[in-house]
């Protein structure tokens, strides 16, 4: 028996796994023979150890996808020989994605997309609906890792695409297609191959219902790079983001937005997060999130309200909920708010995913105003992370905030008093603050 959480074997079935502590994820798990190689990852011939300085280093070459989102997210583009995971709730869009990358790189040279999943004609059907159809793409409706392994040597693509890595299987193995041996020893051949002849390997892979890769964590450590589609099902905007990368930042994010003919890319991302409304209201604000090297400005809205329970309730949508109870906290203990018999609701508009402790003054302003119903002052962006006793503490990259802030037509910035000595951009307005009751003087309208 294996876990197929984290491969931990038991000679008999475990209620609980003593490897990664979840119940019920023991399954039978019948293994084959394994062959015998004699290469090494790198494709020569298993050798001596030599110094490592003796290694001749070659330029790092990449080729690009053809779409700029998923090269910013691969950290420049696909490097050679690279394995790279996609995994996303179902219909998220990652066969899309995918394909329209492989339609972009076959312009050029062949590449394989192998569908274990779909028959020809519904990956031709959805390909003319997206306007990827072209003679260099080619398609195989195949499940058998080996047959795979004969089509990559046959037609020698650019670029190889598998959908799903869940659907394949090894013949020599009992398991069923999807069981941590049939996915672990696929992924292993796989990754070999893609060593071997620097064909990148483009693996979707399925999510299980707490939104984790499904099959066996040895999954994630096998492969170079590991992507997450994210995005909400009613919404139209795609997030993808890196959560591996052996050749790249794993801070970048690409943004895009789902329409009838696929996976557009989003030039200017913050404009699907603000609000275009021109009256002022309680409980609003701007905030920057700084992801990898691209500012995102999103509205944070807050909904204070007297409670009608014995417990005040408190929810949150996009934000994390334990930085809101934190800011409600100080708001209470710092400068005098009641919040304790309030209802406290907030959202990140649009559906947006905050996690920068940067967003922290933008709550904290967000939650004052909807207390008191009075609305801040307009045009105004909020950057600062908060401490527990109510200073505004210093964030990373504030000139690049401030400059992508001007852009989209701010006309004033807060940001923290401690990042005062970091401040080369003057094309706002900039109003410097130490403390929460601070900025809530200087933005609240009287």
């Amino acid at each position: 028996m294996r876990c197929r959480e984290c491969g931990y074997y038991s000679p008999r079935w475990l209620g609980r796994c003593p490897g990664c502590g979840e119940w019920e994820t023991f399954v039978a798990e019948a293994s084959g023979k394994q062959k015998k190689t004699t290469k090494a990852a790198g494709g020569s011939p298993t050798a001596v150890p030599i110094p490592l300085n003796t290694i001749p280093v070659d330029e790092e070459s990449r080729y690009s996808s053809g779409i700029a989102e998923l090269d910013r997210v691969l950290g420049g583009g696909l490097v050679p020989g690279s394995v790279v995971l996609v995994g996303g709730d179902p219909g998220i869009g990652k066969s899309t994605l995918l394909l329209q990358s492989a339609h972009h790189i076959s312009r050029f040279s062949p590449v394989l997309y192998v569908s274990g999943e779909e028959s020809g004609l519904q990956v031709r059907l959805r390909a003319e609906r997206v306007g990827t159809l072209d003679p260099n793409l080619y398609l195989a409706s195949e499940t058998d890792i080996e047959v795979v392994e004969q089509h990559i040597e046959a037609l020698k693509p650019r670029v190889v695409v598998i959908d799903s890595i869940q659907t394949a299987f090894y013949s020599e193995l009992a398991a069923v297609p999807g069981s941590v041996g049939q996915v672990r020893e696929c992924t292993l051949r796989l990754t070999r191959v893609a060593k071997t002849t620097g064909i990148p390997i483009l693996l979707v892979g399925h999510v299980t219902k707490e939104g984790l890769l499904a099959g066996p964590r040895t999954l994630e450590h096998m492969v170079d790079t590991v992507l997450y589609l994210e995005g909400e099902r009613h919404h139209s905007f795609r997030i993808l983001r890196g959560v591996k990368n052996r050749f790249g930042s794993t801070n970048e994010i690409g943004i895009f937005e789902m329409t009838a003919k696929g996976l557009a890319e989003v030039a200017n991302p913050s404009r699907l997060f603000l609000t275009s409304g021109s009256k002022p209201v309680s409980g609003a604000t701007v905030v920057s999130s700084l992801e990898g090297t691209r500012p995102l400005f999103v509205e944070i809205q807050a909904l204070v309200t007297p409670t009608g329970f014995g417990n005040p309730r408190r929810m949150t949508a996009g934000v994390d909920y334990n930085r809101v109870i934190l800011m409600a906290a100080v708001l209470e203990k710092r400068v005098g708010l009641g919040l304790s018999n309030q209802d406290i609701y907030v959202n990140a508009v649009g559906g947006a995913k905050l996690m920068e402790p940067a967003v922290d003054l933008g709550i904290a302003l967000a939650l004052a105003s909807g207390f008191r119903d009075v609305p801040l002052e307009q045009g105004v962006v909020v950057i600062g992370e908060v401490g527990l006793t109510g200073e505004v503490r210093p964030v990373r990259g504030i000139d690049q905030r401030l400059r992508e802030a001007a852009k989209l037509g701010f006309r004033k910035a807060v940001v923290p008093e401690a990042n005062r000595g970091d401040l080369s951009f003057a094309g706002m307005e900039i109003e410097v603050v130490s403390t929460v009751a601070r900025a809530l003087d200087q933005l609240m309208r009287s």
